[in-house]
């Protein structure tokens, strides 16, 4: 519980004596009864020691000689941590203090945290010998300087919103460089002009059957240009935009579709006449009739008012963790997120090659798309076949010449398994995502990045717009083998908090929770939900936070490392199948 810090004193001192009672069992018995595993590199009963010296100074007066107190150091932890205390006494014999030192050992910890232990540990010491009344929950052990620091200092990410959405940065590119190539896919080029004016004929098409804003249109397409362009027609309408993975159970389309509330499905023939209509306009684009209208309507832009707090996209979650939740993410979020994370990323320049491996009805592959539309990148999406073959992926990449790309690390491991990490690696930079990366991996991926690759970790849920943080990986993991996810993006804040939400100290680990840009709304028609997940800031008032259910701490630069989910039930372990075949990941 909480308890007061005397009766803490109570419970510590009933203990203790009950504990003397036993204090002539032999060790062989209660090593026998306890079956520690043993280990020649750590204690097998114990791995923190506390020693109190509470004897007066003594003193020694030797004719001719001068005695003089110095520490002969320690060459060894026999511990993972060792804290020495003695009482100080003044020249009346009073006591006047305590002094000690904490001791570590050196494969475990750093010595900042040693320094940061023994700071803990003396305000502790002050708040409550001050207080002895006070409960253990009010005693902070951040100075003021360090909780301004996690809180503030590492958080400091206000930049200029950008103005517009992604639709908008898209449509400058098009009166930039109409020509240039916007999509690659199943070997046939759009450009920047011919993309805009299939997404104009589709808004207008939209808007005549009565979409508009906060509308939700399911997408039930193929890879490749044509869900490039329904996106950005739909964006045009002022609707916001539901993918639908044609592969997924009928019922669990339908719940989508229902719980989104959609008005309308855009699909192809050979797939929509299986899908549930009920209240849902089914609309294949392929058919005669709706191909026909299309081609006959202008290829201009709908006038439409542009409003960054609209919904943009509803991406549904996995439903791994209970019933699949829509999320709802507004425009403003999604281009403050394209923004920060190209300039993050160095994601940039005219002409510059994205590949996208990821399907287009999750948000993973978001990054990509969204980027290079509004940098006025070429887009290559890869088709389905090929992503699943690590010698056509390595052909493609190196082929066409493909800068940027962002993969799944089981995804790309299993690739580079079988044609190479040095030939998985995009020509610019590589990004990590939608899972956490095995450091021995991210190793072997570094080391075959000799032209000089970049490779990035990316981080973030659903709930907040793709991704929240982003690190630079340029060596081996540090923290007992953990890969940093990095630190917030622009406009977006990060705290490690306690069960209190009070913020945790540097490296010890805590629940992350996300504030600013990036926020989504919360989940469509979820209202008790949305209020247990979205909670009010206690940082920043009139502004929410989404608890995102992982664990994580901050290191000593301010970076951050997650380490697993604070729900989780089920250790997630690596394993390889055999010598030769791919590397997988066993999840559950």
């Amino acid at each position: 519980g909480d308890p007061e810090f005397r009766e803490v004193l109570g419970r510590v001192r009933e203990t203790t004596l009950g504990a003397l009672a036993h204090q002539d069992v032999p060790f062989e018995r209660l090593v026998e009864e306890l079956a520690p595993a043993r280990s020649l590199a750590r204690h097998p009963l114990f791995h923190v020691v506390l020693t109190l010296f509470d004897a007066a100074e003594a003193t020694l007066e030797l004719a001719d000689v001068t005695l003089e107190e110095r520490p002969t150091g320690r060459p060894a932890a026999k511990f993972d941590l060792d804290v020495m205390v003695g009482e100080l006494f003044g020249e009346d014999g009073r006591p006047a203090g305590l002094r000690g030192s904490v001791t570590v050992a050196a494969d475990l910890f750093e010595p900042g945290t040693a320094q940061r232990l023994a700071g803990w540990f003396t305000r502790a010491l002050e708040v409550l010998t001050a207080a002895p009344d006070v409960r253990l929950g009010a005693v902070d052990v951040l100075d003021p300087g360090e909780r301004e620091l996690v809180l503030h200092g590492w958080n400091a990410t206000a930049t200029p919103v950008p103005d517009g959405r992604v639709v908008d940065l898209f449509g400058q590119r098009v009166i930039a460089a109409p020509d240039a190539v916007a999509v690659v896919a199943d070997g046939v080029e759009l450009t920047y002009a011919k993309l805009d004016a299939q997404a104009n004929k589709l808004a207008r098409y939209l808007v005549q059957q009565g979409v508009g804003a906060e509308s939700v249109v399911g997408l039930c397409l193929p890879r490749g240009a044509e869900m490039i362009s329904a996106i950005l027609g739909v964006w045009k309408a002022g609707a916001a935009y539901l993918p639908i993975d044609a592969g997924l159970p009928v019922e669990r389309i339908a719940f989508m579709l229902s719980d989104s509330r959609a008005t309308m499905l855009l699909g192809v023939e050979d797939v929509i006449g299986d899908l549930p209509a009920g209240r849902v306009r089914l609309v294949a684009l392929d058919a005669a009739v709706v191909a026909a209208t299309l081609a006959m309507l202008p290829e201009t832009a709908v006038d439409l008012a542009a409003d960054p707090a609209g919904l943009a996209y509803v991406m549904y979650t996995s439903g791994s963790t209970g019933t699949p939740k829509g999320v709802a993410v507004t425009h403003g979020s999604l281009a403050n997120y394209v923004a920060s994370v190209s300039a993050r990323l160095d994601w940039s320049g005219e002409g510059s090659r994205y590949a996208l491996l990821q399907p287009q009805v999750s948000d993973l592959g978001n990054t990509v798309v969204f980027i290079s539309l509004a940098t006025g990148g070429q887009l290559h999406v890869l088709d389905e076949t090929t992503v699943v073959d690590p010698q056509a992926v390595a052909d493609y990449l190196t082929g066409q010449h493909i800068d940027f790309a962002k993969v799944v690390p089981s995804h790309l491991a299993a690739l580079s398994a079988v044609a190479g990490p040095e030939r998985v690696l995009p020509a610019r930079s590589l990004v990590l995502g939608g899972e956490a990366a095995p450091p021995g991996w991210v190793a072997e991926l570094l080391a075959a990045a000799a032209d000089g690759q970049r490779v990035f970790n990316h981080y973030g849920p659903t709930e907040t717009t793709i991704g929240v943080a982003t690190a630079e990986l340029t060596g081996t993991a540090p923290n007992g083998g953990n890969v940093p996810i990095g630190s917030p993006i622009a406009n977006t804040r990060l705290y490690v908090l306690d069960d209190r939400l009070r913020p945790a100290p540097v490296g010890v680990a805590g629940e992350l929770y996300v504030a600013g840009a990036g926020v989504a709304r919360g989940y469509v028609g979820r209202a008790a939900l949305t209020g247990e997940r979205f909670l009010a800031c206690p940082f920043a008032p009139g502004e929410r936070m989404y608890r995102t259910g992982d664990l994580a701490k901050r290191i000593s630069d301010g970076q951050l490392v997650f380490l697993g989910r604070a729900d989780e039930q089920v250790k997630i372990r690596g394993f390889r199948i055999e010598p030769g075949e791919v590397e997988a990941t066993l999840l559950g």
